[in-house]
């Protein structure tokens, strides 16, 4: 994969959208071809206003829970050493480079988006590492051994994902910004991580606080 495939994605919704190699501060080892902001020298059109809200290009912004998880993994590479991992909803695939770097058999970023699965792939050509793909969580392949999952609580139906993600693996890490009460007793919170979405969306503060969760 190639940075013009992922500018190809991004043109779908903005025409004069790049993608950037980035370095998150959140977690500045794993570099990211993400969304250019020096491209928007000026308002965006109606039309490019319409195609942002219809097709947002999620995978282009590194958030601020991927970071936080990411951080984490290389930090504790005993969570992921030797071991097969998916990464749910992976967006850029920062989380999946993460755990490939911190010494994972094989990581598998699993995202509805075709441009999501480019970005990761393209994203841990980038760091010298190789990740899988799956595009639909019902497509994942057996025997994993752990699940990774930053910001997917974000649709209150989404909520029994926690309790697949159990049923999945024998553990979970997980990394929310938005959810004060998971409301299941098995996951524990490990860790708070500050954060900030790159490139920045100026979010509320509370959103760039990101707890760590194990289950």
């Amino acid at each position: 994969m190639t940075p013009e495939i992922l500018n190809q994605y991004l043109r779908h919704t903005l025409s004069r959208g790049r993608v950037v190699v980035t370095r998150p501060a959140g977690c500045p080892d794993i570099p990211l071809y993400l969304f250019d902001p020096a491209t928007l020298d000026g308002p965006l059109s109606h039309d490019e206003a319409q195609a942002v809200v219809a097709e947002p290009a999620y995978w282009s912004f590194c958030w601020a829970s991927g970071q936080a998880l990411a951080s984490h993994l290389l930090a504790n590479p005993e969570l992921v050493q030797g071991r097969r991992v998916l990464d749910f909803g992976s967006g850029s695939g920062i989380v999946a480079i993460a755990a490939m770097l911190a010494g994972a058999r094989q990581a598998i970023a699993c995202d509805l988006d075709p441009a999501a699965r480019a970005a990761a792939q393209a994203n841990a050509a980038l760091n010298g590492v190789t990740v899988a793909v799956c595009d639909h969580w019902s497509q994942r392949p057996e025997e994993l051994d752990l699940i990774l999952a930053a910001d997917v609580l974000y649709d209150s139906d989404n909520k029994p994902l926690l309790a697949e993600f159990c049923q999945a693996a024998a553990g979970v890490v997980l990394a929310d910004s938005r959810v004060r009460d998971l409301g299941d007793a098995r996951y524990r919170q490990q860790a708070v991580i500050e954060a900030r979405t790159a490139p920045d969306l100026n979010e509320f503060e509370e959103f760039n606080r990101v707890r760590i969760y194990r289950a």
